[in-house]
């Protein structure tokens, strides 16, 4: 497509891909399309507003005629200017329920295949609701509630201050009808049911206003969360000690930081130490081997393998990650 239509909802979706390509960098860029509204809209921005664009099309292969809707958006993506589309067929299989599988699929193909291009993702502020009271039903903190970041590389994310609504306007200014994933209009999932039910509702009981007022709540506790993140950095790298070449932590060197930091910085480490899926209830335990020491046992930290726990433990003034063995899955296995 050589030029595009100057419609209100095509030009809101410019700006935002100019304003985030003049803060990230240009120069290229992969978009995810799926065919849908928000992607479909927001790869024609990116013709427009960042240079060489690369479409990437995932097939999740979970619909019949999928193959036929991925094709057809690759031939879209090429219409409208795009330097290249691929489609990219997965296996969507794991843990986590279909979503979960579909998403952790979605995002390996991406990354195997952008070159080492920035992947432009097509969430919204809307998007960004969801996902702000998805972490506030489970309870997760604030760093779950700080959101989607616009950039988290490789992913970008220039529409996070646009409504769904525009993009679905501006496909119908571009005269370009999008795919409707019957997924997305599904109450099997829960995103879906806030998307329909749940945010509505909401905007009705007080008054409007409410995405736009979760999209604010996430941006300040993203910029609260960077500052606690630096000085957990910091509290970190005055604590840790290499011995044997394992990482160790002094606990004189946590004791005196404030809680809210040293969770942080206990977090950093013990994901770097293995730990995965840390709960709030197994971070609290952690400090409390520093800042409630009764000479309290280890904590089971979420890593290791089958038979074996990872357990942080402390020792000498010093917290320690290792594996231990699990009797209770001894005795199963026996």
């Amino acid at each position: 497509m050589s030029k595009l239509p100057e419609g209100q909802a095509l030009l809101e979706l410019r700006h935002a891909v100019r304003r985030w390509t003049a803060e990230h960098g240009g120069g290229g860029v992969a978009v995810a399309l799926s065919g849908g509204a928000d992607s479909l809209a927001l790869t024609a921005a990116a013709v427009a507003e960042a240079g060489p664009v690369h479409a990437l099309v995932v097939d999740h292969r979970l619909q019949d005629g999928s193959a036929e809707v991925a094709a057809r958006a690759a031939e879209r993506a090429l219409a409208l200017g795009c330097a290249s589309a691929r489609v990219l067929a997965v296996r969507v299989h794991g843990s986590g329920g279909m979503e979960a599988a579909a998403r952790r699929a979605r995002y390996e193909a991406l990354d195997g295949a952008r070159e080492g291009r920035a992947v432009l993702l097509g969430h919204t502020l809307d998007d960004q609701a969801e996902t702000v009271l998805l972490g506030l039903s489970r309870g997760s903190g604030p760093r779950s509630l700080a959101g989607m970041r616009d950039y988290d590389a490789p992913w970008g994310r220039p529409l996070l201050r646009v409504r769904r609504a525009v993009t679905a306007r501006a496909c119908a200014e571009l005269a370009l009808p999008p795919y409707q994933d019957p997924h997305n209009s599904s109450p099997e999932f829960t995103r879906v049911r806030l998307r329909t039910e749940a945010l509505p509702l909401l905007e009705q009981i007080l008054g409007g206003g409410v995405a736009q007022a979760l999209a604010r709540t996430a941006d300040q506790l993203r910029e609260d969360g960077e500052v606690l993140d630096a000085l957990a950095s910091e509290l970190l790298a005055e604590a840790e000690r290499v011995d044997g070449g394992a990482s160790e932590l002094e606990v004189t060197a946590l004791a005196g930081a404030h809680p809210a930091v040293r969770r942080r910085a206990l977090r950093s480490w013990l994901l770097a130490g293995g730990a995965r899926s840390l709960t709030d209830g197994q971070l609290r335990a952690a400090d409390e081997l520093v800042g409630r020491w009764r000479g309290q046992g280890g904590v089971a930290v979420g890593g290791g393998r089958p038979g074996v726990r990872l357990v942080l433990s402390r020792r000498r003034g010093r917290l320690s990650v290792g594996l231990v063995s699990d009797p209770q899955s001894e005795q199963q296995r026996g």
